[in-house]
């Protein structure tokens, strides 16, 4: 037996072309499109290489784009009012401050000054607390956990009453998954449990899975005897165990052992190719949904 892969690259193309649709149709019917500002401090060169991706993917598809460039010297103040502004702005309907930050810069007070409703990122506290209640309350997931369930449910994998188990338990991943995936709605109604590295008998929780989600960061914590053949494997952990003396790139492994998880699984995603170009995506994903949000309700204020 050999897995089915599933291909966050793959994937990751198919929604863009879902996005270049709509906003297509925003600026046919609005005049408008998108608006992303990504804020970027000093220039670390993991961060800069990031944003520029996340830049390179918002002028693909067509947003209204603004790379906001400040010097590792800004002060909090001075950065606090610069996400003022930008929260004040009717063109700029997502906002993302690129961390990690200065010492000097407290992260929680700048993520807690971005308006919710710009939030794209979705960890303000009040998207958290939006996410929790479900339904119609919620407005921006986490881009990480929502492309975890775009994989599960693009993948064809049955969620409702599925057997549902979490490896991990932060507040990136782990948590917010593990409510989404128990929530009422399509790509949900599962039954879930979420374990960790402390947790006993770590091995016949997973096998209970149907779906197996790990984000634990140990590399190839999951063996393939913990697994249940034919369940759905989504691998989160992206882990350096080494650099290839051929390319001198980083040589990459998951918190799952793939080769041999792969004969057992029915669905598994690869590292890397797998979670990894989801989550750029989903922030995407977001960013539309914001700009649908502000755009109609502008024009619903005007009527």
């Amino acid at each position: 037996m050999s897995a089915e892969i599933i291909s966050g690259t793959a994937m990751r193309a198919e929604i863009l072309d879902e996005l270049k649709q709509e906003v297509a149709a925003m600026q046919e019917k609005h005049g408008k499109t998108p608006g992303l500002v990504t804020i970027l401090v000093g220039e670390n060169p993991a961060s800069v290489s990031y944003v520029t991706l996340k830049v390179k993917t918002a002028l693909g598809l067509g947003f209204h784009e603004i790379q906001d460039n400040q010097p590792e010297s800004i002060s909090e103040q001075a950065l606090l009012e610069l996400i003022e502004k930008y929260n004040q702005d009717d063109d700029i309907h997502g906002i993302l401050v690129q961390l990690p930050l200065p010492d000097h810069i407290d992260e929680k007070k700048v993520l807690n000054a971005i308006s919710p409703d710009k939030d794209v990122d979705g960890f303000h506290p009040v998207n958290l607390g939006r996410m929790v209640i479900g339904g119609d309350e919620i407005r921006y997931l986490p881009c990480t956990p929502a492309g975890i369930q775009e994989m599960i449910t693009r993948s064809g994998t049955e969620t409702a009453g599925a057997e549902v188990v979490v490896v991990g338990r932060s507040n990136i991943v782990g948590k917010p998954i593990a409510v989404m995936m128990g929530q009422k709605g399509p790509g949900a109604n599962s039954t879930v449990t979420m374990v960790h590295t402390r947790t006993k008998d770590l091995d016949e929780h997973c096998r209970r899975a149907d779906i197996l989600i790990v984000a634990a960061g140990v590399p190839g914590l999951v063996k393939p005897e913990w697994i249940k053949p034919g369940a759905t494997v989504i691998d989160v952990g992206v882990n350096r165990v080494g650099v290839s003396e051929k390319t001198g790139r980083a040589i990459l492994s998951g918190d799952v052992d793939f080769e041999a998880a792969s004969k057992v699984a029915g669905k598994i995603t690869p590292v890397p190719g797998g979670v990894g170009p989801m989550t750029i995506t989903m922030l995407m994903k977001n960013t539309v949904k914001s700009a649908w949000f502000h755009l109609e309700n502008k024009q619903n204020d005007a009527a």
